[in-house]
């Protein structure tokens, strides 16, 4: 199958450059037939390709039948409006086939349609359209599908059986079909909740994400951009995990979610982290994979793009690794691959020479990074896992003393970061517990201490600078202020200090009798509150505007924060936080199982120039 792509590019091209049109006389007649010249083409290209005259004639004769078809379906399209469309099928299918349509039909007619016409259970594939998934209730149109578009088709349902027609069968598809949505849904959810989480949360009690440069100290992002690359890095994290698997059907999808939040990022922002490079890398392994290449036409881009985010990140000899991390030795695992899909897209394209030169970069450095198994057994016997020692092996080029050293230092690097987070934790616990003592709520507490990096002078300012978060109540059954019972002693307390009647009535009423709270803020307002937490003539609690958008997002959340949902929530959360792996390096933890007989494949293919 590849060497056959190869051999028509390799004839693609020789047409191209001797400006030769088959679908146009003297090669195709007024019958749409072959004409007499093509038997010269024939023996030209057989000799100057060393490929015998009957293959030679199949494929000249394939690639002029596809011309005219194409001509003839775009001249259909003028006239008619009926686009053709080439739908790729699942792997098992192995062949392209065209489908006409108008494109104001919706997704969902589109893949009723290619479901009956190829006896596929509708509700067990996903459709993949310009790296896009098919929206069903939109038209094509309105999803810029356009004439000789290319669709791909992925069969979720990995069944060996043959009666498909089987209505057990049937319910099992739809029962997959469910299961996968409803995962893909909560993934979402999940995501969502953890890239809106605050970092002011307690972690301990409260999971979130936060970013991490290639020494696993955090990343300080601002929260719009962090919360695109924490929905683009989990949704990867969630690809990966498939890919690992082997479900790359299942996995696309999610690597094309990732791209799209990475696309929301800040060109600044990607360059100083190698994920979305990874993340491309990804996407075109899924492709090749799902031997579906040709649906994907900016592979080459894609493989242009991770290069370049690479020498970016890492520096154009890998310096900035080097003075990060002292080597760089893991890291080459993602050159091996970058080649290896480079390498597999100049052949398809039938770039003999291009294809042979990077195939063979991608057999020398799997060469270099094969890890001997009796050392990885040896720092096994030390105490360490068979995945720091792979890496450590990697970046140690196989010396075993070597590996264990970094080994043991990266663990105490690990354990001094995670002490100097502890010892963080602590400090905030204590600043948040000394603003509590002045009589202000532990959520207040934390998201101004959030905002003042710590501070905690700054940070009894912000409160007070911002009277919304003096209304923050840690009592699970509030009172209405205004039905508040204010005692005669307290508001003399107030006018003692100064202050009005009517001015301390009403600051004692919000604050429910909290006499410091009161007497700070209305000496910070100089004597009056400030008009968003002042009571209102009827009488109802100020700030209404405020109380009725935290009540709508609450009911955002949740119905009333029920049981229920809350269970739910927890769970969509810890399903991507089991995707998520332990180690910092697991996506440098390729074992190169499936690029060794990639690589094997396509070296048999090709002739390797002779050094």
């Amino acid at each position: 199958m590849a060497q056959k792509k190869y051999l028509i590019s390799k004839l693609t091209s020789c047409l191209r450059e001797d400006k030769i049109q088959l679908w146009k006389p003297p090669y195709t007649n007024e019958s749409k037939e072959a004409g007499k010249e093509m038997k010269e083409l024939v023996q030209k290209y057989s000799s100057k390709l060393s490929i015998t005259e009957n293959d030679t004639e199949n494929m000249l004769e394939e690639i002029r039948c596809k011309a005219i078809e194409r001509g003839t379906g775009n001249e259909h399209f003028r006239v008619t409006g009926i686009a053709r469309l080439d739908i790729y099928l699942p792997r098992r299918k192995s062949r392209k086939v065209p489908l006409e349509t108008n494109l104001f039909i919706t997704g969902k007619e589109l893949r009723s349609q290619i479901a009956q016409e190829h006896a596929l259970q509708e509700n067990a594939i996903k459709i993949i359209i310009n790296k896009k998934q098919l929206d069903l209730g939109r038209t094509l149109e309105d999803q810029g599908i356009t004439h000789n578009a290319k669709v791909m088709v992925l069969q979720l349902e990995q069944s060996d059986e043959e009666t498909k027609r089987k209505v057990q069968e049937e319910e099992l598809q739809h029962k997959k079909e469910k299961e996968i949505n409803e995962k893909m849904q909560r993934t979402k959810k999940g995501l969502e909740i953890l890239a809106e989480r605050e970092e002011y949360l307690d972690p301990d009690s409260v999971p979130y994400l936060d970013i991490a440069n290639q020494t696993g100290r955090s990343i300080e992002i601002p929260h719009q951009a962090k919360k695109a690359l924490v929905l683009a890095m989990g949704y990867h994290e969630k690809g990966r995990a498939l890919m690992k698997k082997k479900e790359y059907e299942i996995a696309l999808p999610y690597l094309l979610d990732a791209d799209k939040h990475f696309c929301e990022c800040s060109t600044e922002l990607l360059n100083t982290v190698d994920n979305y490079a990874v993340l491309q890398l990804d996407i075109v392994w899924c492709y090749f994979r799902l031997e579906q290449l040709d649906c994907l036409d900016d592979a080459e881009k894609k493989l242009s793009t991770a290069h370049r985010c690479f020498q970016r990140c890492y520096g154009e000899n890998h310096e900035r690794l080097i003075d990060i991390k002292g080597s760089y030795g893991r890291e080459k695992v993602l050159f091996l691959r970058l080649y290896l899909l480079q390498g597999i897209g100049h052949y398809h394209s039938g770039r003999e020479k291009e294809a042979a030169e990077y195939i063979q970069k991608a057999s020398c450095l799997y060469e270099e990074l094969s890890v001997d198994p009796d050392k990885v057994d040896c720092l096994s016997l030390l105490g360490f896992s068979e995945q720091e020692a792979r890496l450590a092996l990697r970046a140690c080029h196989g010396n075993v003393e070597h590996a264990a050293n970094l080994i043991t230092n990266r663990r105490e690097e690990k354990a001094q970061i995670r002490r100097e987070e502890r010892a963080k934790r602590r400090k905030r616990l204590e600043d948040i517990n000394t603003l509590k003592s002045m009589g202000y709520s532990e959520r207040a507490a934390q998201i101004a201490l959030h905002n003042t990096q710590g501070n905690l002078d700054q940070a009894f300012k912000f409160i007070l600078d911002n009277p919304e978060l003096l209304l923050e109540d840690d009592d699970d059954d509030p009172v209405a202020m205004d039905q508040f019972q204010v005692s005669q002693e307290s508001i003399d307390q107030l006018m003692y200090m100064g202050f009005s009647r009517e001015s301390a009535e009403q600051a004692l009423k919000v604050f429910k009798g909290n006499i410091h709270l009161a007497s700070q803020t209305l000496a910070h307002y100089g004597g009056l509150l400030p008009a968003s937490l002042q009571l209102s003539p009827a009488g109802s609690s100020p700030s209404e505007e405020s109380t009725s958008s935290k009540d709508s997002s609450t009911e955002s959340a949740g119905s009333s924060g029920s049981p229920t949902d809350e269970d739910m929530e927890n769970d969509a959360v810890n399903e991507i936080l089991e995707d998520i792996p332990e180690h910092e390096e697991d996506y440098l933890d390729l074992t190169l199982e499936e690029e060794k007989q990639i690589i094997h494949e396509y070296l048999s293919y090709i002739q390797v120039p002779q050094q």
